[in-house]
């Protein structure tokens, strides 16, 4: 089934990824995550995890909170703009169930897909 995997080409490596969207970017957020985003030249969407050991000092709920995230942009990718996206969790994000961490960031794939639609395409507003 191709579209449940979630492909190397949909997935940000390298370091300078991630700095770019540190720098320039717009951003979404909630209560137990964060988004930073900033169009790509490549044609499809992608995602980097950023979930630090202040989410919480266990590796199994960091991964399990990964792994809800990943499987999330699974469903959203084929719909998201040609962006590239970094999800950074929050403390919050620790101890809360998987069902609501899903609904979450599924509001925010939401709210990113109206936030492009919206767009000129030029200027990213902050959010």
């Amino acid at each position: 089934m191709p579209c449940a995997e979630l492909p190397r080409e949909a997935r940000l490596r390298r370091p300078s990824d991630f700095a770019a969207l540190r720098s320039s970017s717009g951003r979404a957020g909630g209560r137990c995550f964060h988004l930073r985003y900033r169009d790509n030249a490549l044609g499809h969407a992608r995602m980097g995890l950023a979930i630090s050991k202040r989410v919480s000092k266990r590796a199994v709920e960091r991964n399990r909170i990964k792994r809800l995230v990943r499987e999330s942009f699974r469903r959203f990718r084929h719909q998201l703009p040609a962006i590239d996206v970094m999800v950074m969790a929050r403390s919050q994000a620790a101890g809360v169930p998987g069902p609501q961490l899903l609904a979450e960031i599924d509001a925010l794939w939401k709210k990113l897909l109206a936030h492009q639609c919206d767009s000129t395409g030029s200027d990213k507003a902050r959010h």
